[in-house]
């Protein structure tokens, strides 16, 4: 797992790149910089890993646009600390993002395959999140709720319920809500019934699916 001069140099150049679409959140773009995203993608397609786009991983899924991944968690402002349920762990990329920012991060994926190939190589190269679950992300993770903060990394139909209900009073949902494209939405809990919505623009994601028993 190789982690050379020239991954860094492509990686200050895409933090750059993100930084000029709006992304200004510094300790967001020291993530990207930091971050060897080539190691999260077949080695054969490693040229595509600091190009801003998304690409295809295992279970037909796929590793986030690098300026989604921004994006959401630049609006998502973790603080060291802070305890969030990722919904989506995907290839471990958005994870280790959180990780970086020094969050505590129960992350659940109802893929098989990607669970446990994610589960094996987050580890392996140093992002070690508080729990990774294999289920259903429309269901949460209430054993360890409230959260501080909960982001949705693919499309859902609908907000599930049971992720607003485990959000702490002042904690934010962040979800893209759509079927084709998503309006990347925002509800932060104001009190145990209140919830304040905010749209946040169009975004492209893989469907959320449900686990089938």
């Amino acid at each position: 797992m190789r982690d050379t001069s020239k991954h860094q140099g492509l990686r200050n150049q895409l933090a750059k790149l993100l930084e000029q679409k709006g992304i200004y959140d510094e300790k967001v773009l020291n993530t990207i910089r930091n971050i060897p995203r080539h190691l999260f993608i077949d080695s054969s397609f490693e040229d595509h890993a600091y190009q801003d786009k998304a690409f295809p991983i295992l279970a037909d899924q796929t590793i986030s646009q690098p300026y989604t991944v921004a994006f959401q968690t630049q609006m998502l402002s973790i603080k060291p600390g802070d305890k969030v349920l990722e919904i989506g762990t995907g290839s471990g990329y958005q994870t280790a993002v959180l990780l970086e920012l020094k969050a505590e991060v129960y992350s659940i994926e109802r893929q098989h395959e990607l669970f446990k190939r994610t589960s094996l190589f987050l580890p392996k190269i140093g992002y070690k999140p508080k729990k990774f679950i294999f289920g259903d992300g429309y269901k949460g993770f209430p054993e360890k709720a409230p959260y501080d903060k909960i982001i949705v990394t693919a499309g859902a139909p609908y907000v599930p319920k049971p992720l607003l209900s485990q959000l702490k009073v002042g904690g934010m949902l962040l979800i893209p809500v759509g079927d084709k494209t998503q309006i990347m939405t925002s509800f932060v809990r104001k009190s145990l019934k209140e919830f304040e919505k905010e749209e946040l623009g169009n975004f492209a994601f893989v469907p959320m699916l449900e686990k089938k028993n």
